[in-house]
């Protein structure tokens, strides 16, 4: 939790300062959006090394390492002073951020399997509700007026010190492959069901191929992760730009859009077991779609500060389990076909990741082609879209 927390922080301290980078090089929307297109490559280019060397130092050295890593990478965006180097200094962002991201979701997945129970729920609020202080602690920087290169250094190094202070408790593989040897342990999964899913850690050196047909249906299932995460991704890169630019918000406010959507994305995650033990994984997916576009609607049809601030506080509320259930079926139709958890959340994350990197990249050459406001209008459809064909989705794993 502490791991993602702190990526949350970063993140979101990053994503609030992108009108101060606006500001800086003096940038139309279309190149704001090169420098998220370098965040997005780095991030897709490492990926694939990234799983190899996790597995070779183990996902506990690799979230440290990398935890570090990525604060550093953070501090220094601000300090670029030209815009050439500030777009290689991100795509090394992007890439440690992706890095960091892996390792921490393979953490989580040794976690379950030492536990015997679901922690996917809280580990991804935590990242929301890291993303939440990042945001207010930018905000309050920023009303004071104080500079903002000492904003990103001083939050990187409380980061930094916070993953070195907690680091001794991140477990080792070991911990669940002796879980998984245990009697009871294989019964674990069948007693959780779809929620339990993800606690089939792999083991080192044993690789679980999976049937074509079951490829198929988890490349369909990262096709719509993708397209939520693009809805995710243009408001974590351009709300404080939204903020700024179309709700007209000044002083702390810029930040608060951001703020907004990480309070209803760490509420909706941290109650969301409860509710997914109520619901089916289609309705569930079906209502978070319609909450979230309603969301985005009072935000675009009444662009002023507060109705922003609802309106985005009701799309992290929507969006926040759509993620967590795609993932969690993927590990289940895995389990299914008698192969590994970890193999089936493999094929779908590479596609659902990319969405999330790529999303502001989107939505920042349509608004220099057209307007901020209309190019953010355009990811409902998206949200149609994984809405309309997720109950027949869901029913591949039933």
């Amino acid at each position: 939790m502490t791991v993602l927390f702190v990526n949350g922080v970063i993140y979101a301290s990053w994503g609030t300062h992108v009108p101060t980078i606006k500001d800086k090089f003096d940038l139309s929307d279309a190149k704001l959006s090169l420098s998220m297109l370098a965040v997005a490559l780095g991030g897709i280019l490492i990926m694939a090394w990234a799983g190899r060397w996790i597995a070779r130092v183990g996902s506990a050295s690799a979230s440290v390492k990398s935890a570090l890593l990525l604060s550093l990478a953070a501090f220094g965006i601000l300090l670029m002073p030209q815009y050439a180097l500030l777009l290689f200094w991100l795509a090394l962002y992007g890439a440690m951020s992706a890095v960091n991201d892996v390792a921490a979701n393979s953490q989580g997945a040794v976690i379950e399997a030492a536990f015997g129970r679901p922690v996917i729920g809280s580990l991804h609020g935590s990242f929301s509700l890291g993303g939440m202080c990042g945001a207010l602690v930018s905000s309050g920087w920023q009303a004071m007026g104080w500079p903002n290169q000492w904003h990103l250094g001083v939050v990187c190094a409380c980061c930094a010190a916070l993953i070195w202070l907690t680091s001794g408790w991140l477990l080792p593989e070991s911990s669940a492959h002796a879980h998984q040897a245990a009697p009871d342990a294989q019964a674990a999964p069948d007693a959780q069901g779809a929620q339990g899913a993800q606690g089939d850690a792999p083991v080192p050196g044993q690789d679980h191929a999976l049937p074509q047909a079951l490829k198929r249906k988890l490349v369909v299932l990262g096709c719509l992760a993708f397209l939520a995460l693009i809805v995710e991704g243009a408001m974590y890169d351009w709300s404080a730009v939204y903020m700024r630019e179309v709700a007209l918000a000044g002083g702390g406010f810029v930040s608060a859009g951001y703020a907004a959507f990480s309070v209803g994305m760490a509420v909706g995650r941290f109650s969301g077991d409860p509710v997914r033990a109520h619901f089916s994984e289609g309705a569930l997916v079906v209502a978070s779609c319609a909450l979230s576009f309603a969301g985005l609607g009072l935000a675009l049809l009444l662009p002023g500060v507060w109705t922003a601030l609802a309106g985005f506080l009701l799309c992290g509320l929507g969006t926040a389990n759509i993620i967590p259930v795609m993932f969690s079926s993927a590990g289940r139709m895995a389990l299914a076909s008698g192969g590994s958890a970890s193999n089936g959340l493999a094929v779908t994350t590479r596609l659902a990741y990319m969405g999330l990197l790529i999303g502001p990249v989107i939505v920042g050459f349509i608004a220099q082609r057209f307007d901020l406001r209309r190019a953010i209008a355009t990811t409902p459809s998206r949200l149609s879209a994984s809405a309309a064909s997720s109950r027949r989705v869901f029913s591949f794993g039933r």
